[in-house]
């Protein structure tokens, strides 16, 4: 976009250019532009900086860049539009919204989202694989948005690689490289745009209960595993409310606003939550005007706010009742977003990958944290 704002002209040739450009065409001097409204002028390699300063010039400038954001968002809806039409799974989901949401758990718009989050990783990385493999030319290749949609599908229904490589036509190898590979790009891309801890935390008004210092609730889940064979990781794993009853621990806490602010590495299933609490960074937020709520497994921790106990022998006062009704009032929303999570086979079902790589599993749980902070901002949990 030329500015009409700025004048360009070469000092050398004494004549005005009409599009922007570093270097005359006839002598090859560098352009010097003037702003009609400061009176201000330079080299070209000065502009960029007067524009951001300038008066005259911001409302042009912020009008650039929404011209900018508009043509990229066509250019994406285009791509969305017209990619994959003849390649599966893409060509037979028919990109409406209740078929992506019954197949990713999201629809169009936030998948187009997701794709414009991690656009150029995965174009990065579907180009090195055809530059990889470009003397064979019997490997078929997922294209950019595929990747995302069958990695969006694997997360949430849970298939096995054997009957998505069935599905794909496509070797269980390269389904699990690639997923592996997609998870990344997304653990790199989009989990740091979903999800963070809150700005000047001391500083936000909460609206839930007669502590203002509340900040933040927090809960541990669990994803099922299979029985270990070996009896010291079945002590490890020992977890008693899995179905299996063993299982791998997970922290995770929302804010007051229903949103997941920080997701904890993974954990052997008999590691107690005060553990995973202290070992999570969590408690370097903390003071006395941020407090964390939590249920009794976080007893005994400074500035965590538990339930109060009845002492030996006496009964509950009613201050304590009305104090333990406000506790587990805003504990709600971490157990409805623990259910939220669970509805992602990947966390809800028993995981079939190698328990021992926490480093894989806490990659997909952050990522999977993250495509629920999204539905969570489309559709909110009911206060």
């Amino acid at each position: 976009m030329l500015s009409p704002q700025i004048e360009w002209s070469c000092s050398e040739c004494e004549f005005t250019v009409v599009d922007r450009r570093k270097y005359c065409t006839d002598c090859r001097s560098m352009l010097t532009w003037t702003c009609i409204g400061s009176g201000k002028s330079g080299l070209y390699t000065h502009y960029y900086r007067h524009r951001d300063n300038c008066n005259y010039c911001t409302p042009e400038l912020e009008e650039e860049r929404q011209q900018e954001m508009e043509e990229k968002r066509i250019t994406v809806q285009q791509q969305f539009q017209v990619l994959d039409d003849n390649q599966r799974p893409w060509s037979e989901w028919r990109r409406t919204d209740e078929s992506c949401k019954q197949h990713t758990g999201h629809d169009i718009e936030q998948i187009q989202q997701l794709y414009s989050m991690c656009e150029e990783s995965l174009i990065r990385y579907r180009s090195h694989r055809k530059e990889r493999y470009t003397d064979d030319i019997t490997i078929p290749y997922l294209s950019p948005m595929n990747l995302l949609v069958v990695t969006l599908w694997y997360l949430k229904h849970y298939h096995s690689e054997r009957y998505i490589s069935t599905e794909l036509n496509l070797g269980q190898s390269t389904v699990n490289y690639f997923l592996t590979e997609v998870i990344d790009i997304l653990h790199s891309c989009v989990y740091p745009e979903l999800i963070s801890l809150p700005v000047n935390m001391a500083s936000k008004r909460i609206p839930h209960g007669p502590e203002r210092h509340h900040k933040l609730i927090v809960d541990s889940t669990f994803i099922a595993i299979p029985e270990p064979y070996d009896s010291d990781q079945r002590k490890a794993y020992y977890h008693a409310k899995s179905p299996t009853n063993y299982a791998i621990k997970v922290q995770i806490a929302c804010d007051f606003h229903h949103r997941i602010v920080h997701v904890s590495a993974c954990y052997h299933g008999s590691v107690h939550d005060i553990t995973v609490l202290r070992e999570s960074g969590l408690l370097e937020h903390v003071n006395d005007s941020v407090q964390i709520i939590a249920d009794k497994g976080y007893v005994s921790e400074d500035y965590v706010i538990t339930p109060r106990k009845k002492r030996h022998g006496q009964e509950l006062t009613d201050e304590d009742k009305n104090f333990n009704r406000d506790i587990n009032s805003a504990r709600a929303a971490i157990e409805n977003i623990n259910q939220r999570l669970k509805t992602y086979g990947i966390l809800g079902g028993v995981y079939r990958g190698a328990i021992d790589d926490f480093k894989k599993i806490t990659k997909i749980t952050q990522v999977v944290s993250a495509l629920c902070n999204m539905n969570l901002e489309k559709h909110p949990i009911r206060t």
